[in-house]
Parts: structure tokens; C-alpha cells; sequence
């Protein structure tokens, strides 16, 4: 496959870039032309995945199909491997069926949010809940109905306080959106557990800085700390979270909370497909934010643009040039802007800078009280959370899910929150493969997301400029068959009458991985 123009990330800029591009080019030309590689279907509202952890939304309510947001472009779904600008390509991993898929390009939009990374915080990683995407939020949302299960199962009062205390990390939007739903849903529900009406839940903020809500400025971040602890919630300012551990969350200022649920809204990092591409090129991109000129293009770049979190964008704010925040409201801006600029490039003519009057922002804090910044005005309490809504749902992309959440709004103002149980979908850390003579397992050049090991039968691993190796039943599959970018450097194929195999996925490859460098070490 070859497009003019390939976009790469489904999010907010690379969304509504593609949407604007299919606006401008048409049905016929924007099919042809235009393709946006996103690794799920959907574009997710992020502004909202609080509410799904609270249970004031069905998830379905904070997702739009791509194919029907952005019409007239060339949808395609899959994990971009790695970016080869030299022959102007791009390599997706499609899923299990479809690995290492190239797509050309003339044009390339970088539209690629940051990833999760927990390891800086030693034990976060493997107890904590990130809170990125739908799956996030309904595994928080299992995790939270689970806890109050087993507390009301157990008889030991300290094992009940720890299954009742929720340790928040982080105080910017999400941190604090975050509390104040899962503050409001453990006490509302909380009522119909027999055995838990004499222990209260216990919800536990922390932030690294002096206040809450800093992006929103010092007056509105303390009403929202103000409010939270009046409610109920303990707010620990100027704390940092050192070690975590099934049972207990230590702080370097010293003290620990006792808690089984830790939910993290900190540990973003670089893109690492973005920070590749600025290798390949001898760009330097601090934070992983790429410089780029007003237009969104890269110096010295002309077929390269970038948008969104990934992108430093020069924006002038009351005559004073600054970077525009990594935040929704400038992603879709941007994005919208990219999308006529690249329209205008095709068409021939110049593309335009990036101008945009700030608005403003608001955050929710549970329990109908919200705070809001708007054109420099400050607002707070009921008024705030009623712009809230209002703005975030005339925000909301397709007429169909603006009904549903409206409905969804207006029944959770008179009846309870659900409280059912739907499991999202468990990920398979071991799984059994069995391959028939010749079939292959991996590719020269596949990125390593899973380590194996032979049962019974043999492999043949093939690798340029090396003596071809028989991996008999009992060997291992892991990195001294990688490359140093941690790629596959051979074929493996199945020899003789086949293989059977246990594959090492998820947090599994993680714990081989990290436990064989700790030994080789």
C-alpha cells in the first residue's frame, strides 16, 4: 500500500487531521490518498474515561467508530513497528494473522501520543492501574467492585481497611477527575455490601507538587483540594510515591498507606517510534516533543509533519510565543489546522501557522462541583460542573452518543450507579502454538513482544552470515537471538514434523526479560 499522505495515531490530532483531510478531499480523492493508522478502531474521548471507572458512563459512550468520525480516508488498524524514512515506509503489526505489513508514503503526520511507562517507580509497574484507554477504565472499574467484594467477605479489620483504601498517584486533571469518581462510587455503592456498613472507603490523593490542578492556576487548584477534603478524601501535597508493593505504598518524604489499589496518572514517556525517527534524522526532540515550525512542518523536513503531544508547536498567547500545552483542547486544534494544511500542500498552495484564542479549561471533582477557567473568568461549584457537561458533550463527536450520554446523565441523577460485574478481557500471558514443518514463528526484523520455549518437536533459526541453529524441545527463544534494537536478527520456522510451543506475553516476556538481563548481568 502507498498514500500520499499516512497519519499515524488515532487520537485527537491524528483524528481529526484525517477528518479534515476527507472533508477537503472527497470521497473518490481522500480514499486514495489518505490513510490513518491507528492501533484500535475507535477514537477514544479521553476527557471522560473518569466516569467509566465511576460507573456514570458506559464505555461505549466515550468511543466513536474511526471509519464513520473520519469518512472519505483510508482506515487502517495496527501497531506501527518501526518508521524506515529512508525508503519513505512505515511497518504495522496487524495482529496475529497480519505481522510486519508496510505502508508507503509520500507525506508523513506524526501523530502519536505518549506511552505508559511505571518502571521509574520500583513496584508501580506490576501493582499499579494505569488510566489511557477503555480497557484501563473497565479493568479500574473490575478492580474497584472487586475490592468491595472481598472486603465484605473477609473478618479481619486491617485486611478490610487495606481492601478499602484507594491510593491515587498524581494531581493534575485526570489524578483529580479520578478520585472524586471512584470517591463518589465506593460510597454510593457501598450501602448495599451488609458487611461494610460500620468500615468507611478511604480515598487517598497524592501530588508531587505544592497544589492541585497547577495547569489551572493556585486559586481554583485549592477550591478543588479544599472540596475534596471537606468531602471526605485525604489529599497528600508535596508527596512522592518511591515503592509500591501488594500491600503498601511507601513515600521518599517518608510514611506508607496501607492499600491493595494503587491508580497511576503519572509515568508518561516518549513515543519510542517517534524517538527512532529523530535518530534517523539527527533531530533532537526534547521530551519527546519535536520541534516544528508554525505550519506543524519540521525544518528542513518538507514531507514530515507533526501534531499533538509528540509536537513543541510555536503558539502565540496574548502576544507572547510559547509552546502550546501537550492537552486535548490544542491537539484538536492542531490537528484540524495540519488537516486544511496538508489539503492546501496538495493543491499547491502554501500551508498556514497555527493560531488559536486559549479558551480555557475545566476539571471535575465529583458529586456535581466542578472548577473552570473560561475566556480568563473562574468559576466553581454546581455552575462549573453544569459547563462541564455542557461543553464536554457539545465536544462529544456523533449525535447517537450525545443522546446516550445525556440519558446516561440524567438516570444517574435519580438511580444508583451499577454495580455489575463485566470482566474486560483477560490477557493471556501463556499460550500453547503449535506449528506444522515449515510454518514460521517470527520474522527477521519483528520486534520481540513474547519469548518462547520448545515443548516438543524443533525450530530452525536462520539468520544472515550465521550457521543456521536447531532449537530442540527445552530451549528457550529470548534475547541472545535479538538484535540490539531488540528485533528478531533470523527466521524461525518449525523443522522436522513440527513444534509445539509456550509462548511468554504481557507482563510474563516482562518478568523473563527483566529477570534474564538481571542474571546475565
Amino acid at each position: 500500500m502507498n498514500f500520499d499522505i499516512v497519519i499515524a495515531g488515532g487520537g485527537f490530532a491524528g483524528a481529526y487531521c484525517a477528518r479534515e483531510l476527507g472533508r477537503a478531499l472527497g470521497r473518490t480523492e481522500g480514499c486514495r490518498r489518505v490513510a490513518l493508522i491507528a492501533e484500535r478502531n475507535v477514537f477514544v474521548f479521553q476527557p471522560m474515561l473518569a466516569e467509566v471507572v465511576g460507573s456514570t458512563l458506559a464505555p461505549m459512550d466515550v468511543v466513536h467508530p474511526l471509519r464513520q468520525f473520519c469518512r472519505n480516508v483510508n482506515v487502517l488498524q495496527g501497531v506501527i513497528q518501526r518508521v524506515d524514512w529512508a525508503k519513505k515506509e512505515l511497518v504495522l503489526d496487524g495482529g496475529r494473522f497480519t505481522r510486519s505489513h508496510p505502508v508507503g508514503f509520500t507525506h508523513l503526520v506524526l501523530a502519536l501520543g505518549n506511552v505508559t511507562d511505571l518502571t521509574a517507580v520500583p513496584g508501580l509497574a506490576e501493582y499499579g492501574w494505569p488510566l489511557k484507554n477503555v480497557a484501563d477504565a473497565l479493568r479500574l472499574r473490575a478492580a474497584l467492585i472487586n475490592r468491595l467484594e472481598e472486603a465484605n467477605l473477609v473478618d479481619e479489620p486491617a485486611v478490610r481497611a487495606r481492601l478499602l483504601t484507594f491510593v491515587v498517584v498524581g494531581g493534575g486533571y485526570t489524578g483529580v477527575e479520578t478520585a472524586g469518581q471512584i470517591y463518589d462510587f465506593v460510597r454510593e455503592v457501598h450501602r448495599f455490601y451488609t458487611n461494610l456498613r460500620d468500615t468507611q472507603p478511604r480515598v487517598v490523593l497524592v501530588h508531587g507538587k505544592g497544589e492541585l490542578l497547577a495547569e489551572i492556576g493556585a486559586d481554583l487548584g485549592g477550591y478543588a483540594r479544599r472540596v475534596l477534603v471537606k468531602r471526605g478524601l485525604e489529599v497528600r501535597l508535596n508527596t512522592h510515591v518511591c515503592e509500591v508493593t501488594a500491600e503498601r505504598v511507601h513515600f521518599a518524604e517518608g510514611g506508607t498507606v496501607e492499600a491493595h489499589t494503587v491508580i497511576s496518572t503519572i509515568g508518561n514517556a516518549p513515543n519510542p517510534v517517534v524517538l527512532d525517527l529523530c535518530r534517523q534524522l539527527g533531530l533532537d526532540a526534547p521530551k519527546g516533543r519535536v520541534p516544528v515550525a508554525p505550519t506543524m512542518r519540521v525544518p528542513g523536513h518538507d514531507t514530515l509533519w507533526v501534531a499533538g503531544d509528540c509536537a513543541a508547536v510555536p503558539w502565540e498567547d496574548r502576544g507572547e510565543m510559547k509552546l502550546a500545552p501537550p492537552t486535548s483542547q490544542f491537539a484538536l486544534r492542531e490537528g484540524t489546522q495540519l488537516g486544511q494544511n496538508l489539503a492546501r500542500v496538495l493543491r499547491g498552495a502554501e500551508p498556514r501557522g497555527f493560531r488559536y484564542r486559549y479558551q480555557g479549561q475545566l476539571a471535575s471533582i465529583g458529586k456535581h462541583v466542578a472548577v473552570a477557567e473560561i475566556w480568563g473568568g473562574h468559576f466553581r461549584g454546581f455552575f462549573a460542573w453544569w459547563l462541564w457537561r455542557t461543553i464536554y458533550l457539545a465536544k462529544l463527536p456523533g449525535t447517537l452518543r450525545k443522546l446516550r450520554v445525556m440519558t446516561d446523565w440524567t438516570f444517574e441523577l435519580f438511580f444508583a450507579r451499577d454495580l455489575g460485574l463485566v470482566f474486560p478481557p483477560h490477557e493471556d500471558v501463556l499460550r500453547s502454538v503449535h506449528l506444522e514443518k515449515g510454518e514460521e514463528l517470527f520474522r527477521r526484523g519483528d520486534p520481540a513482544r513474547a519469548f518462547a520455549c520448545v515443548r516438543r518437536g524443533s525450530l530452525t533459526f536462520t539468520a544472515p552470515g550465521e550457521p543456521q541453529l536447531l532449537l530442540a524441545a527445552g530451549s528457550v527463544l529470548d534475547e541472545d537471538l535479538l538484535d540490539p534494537a531488540g528485533m528478531w536478527r533470523g527466521d524461525v520456522t518449525a523443522d522436522g514434523s513440527g513444534a509445539d510451543l509456550v509462548i511468554f506475553r504481557g507482563r510474563a516476556f516482562d518478568l523473563l526479560r527483566d529477570g534474564l538481563r538481571l542474571v546475565r548481568r
